[in-house]
């Protein structure tokens, strides 16, 4: 009888080392008050800014993000407004891993809340602001699709929520993809697959670029 209860001690036991959450916990007040200055431009929930400008940083990948970070502070990835931010004494490598970790749990909605009535005006404005809708963009949907999931779904996703080094493309300003392809086809921006990448940037005409654009922002359904 004592064997059978120890056993089944030890099988409830395993099944709770089993059922626990592996992954360590996120401290959010520190990731918060880290991210705080980063909040000026891409905004309190990294949603980013200025019709894409500043890029959404929310629900973007860990890996991508904090290896961004560090090539912004090694200067590998120019970027001359992040240079302050992200010099080591300002940011160091756990807290710019703890950020990176934190923001890619930031979910942003891609619908307009609906208000109960009882809300006060803060309130409203912060339910707005935790929504990213991207505007539709000019372009033929439907060939923009057969190109990007012949040319880019492999590394970005088929749907385009990346994966590792490669960032989420969905749900992020068409001006600043736009903006980043010019420039890695311009050679000023380094590329993680170089080779491979830049070839296939090279390889997609500029209508085509504009189609794979406006068919992204048909991918923002699920919340």
């Amino acid at each position: 009888m004592k064997k059978i209860k120890a056993l089944a001690f030890f099988a409830a036991f395993s099944g709770s080392l089993l059922a626990a959450d592996p992954s360590p916990k996120i401290d959010v007040e520190k990731a918060k008050d880290i991210y705080g200055p980063c909040a000026a431009c891409h905004g309190e929930f990294g949603a980013g800014g200025k019709k894409g400008e500043y890029p959404r940083v929310a629900g973007q990948h860990a890996r991508y993000l904090y290896d961004q970070l560090k090539n912004f502070q090694s200067q590998h990835r120019v970027n001359i407004p992040m240079i302050p931010y992200t010099k080591e004494r300002e940011l160091p490598e756990e807290d710019m891993k703890l950020v990176a970790d934190w923001l890619a749990t930031v979910q942003l909605s891609t619908k307009m809340p609906e208000f109960k009535g009882d809300e006060d005006a803060l309130t409203r404005l912060n339910m707005v602001e935790k929504v990213m809708i991207i505007p539709r963009v000019t372009g033929d949907i439907e060939k923009g699709g057969v190109v990007y999931q012949e040319k880019c779904g492999s590394c970005h996703g088929r749907q385009g929520m990346g994966r590792g080094l490669f960032p989420m493309l969905t749900g992020q300003y068409t001006t600043y993809l736009k903006k980043q392809i010019d420039i890695y086809l311009r050679a000023e921006r380094p590329h993680e697959d170089e080779d491979a990448k830049v070839t296939v940037l090279k390889e997609i005409s500029a209508d085509d670029i504009q189609n794979i654009l406006a068919y992204l922002t048909t991918l923002q359904t699920s919340e």
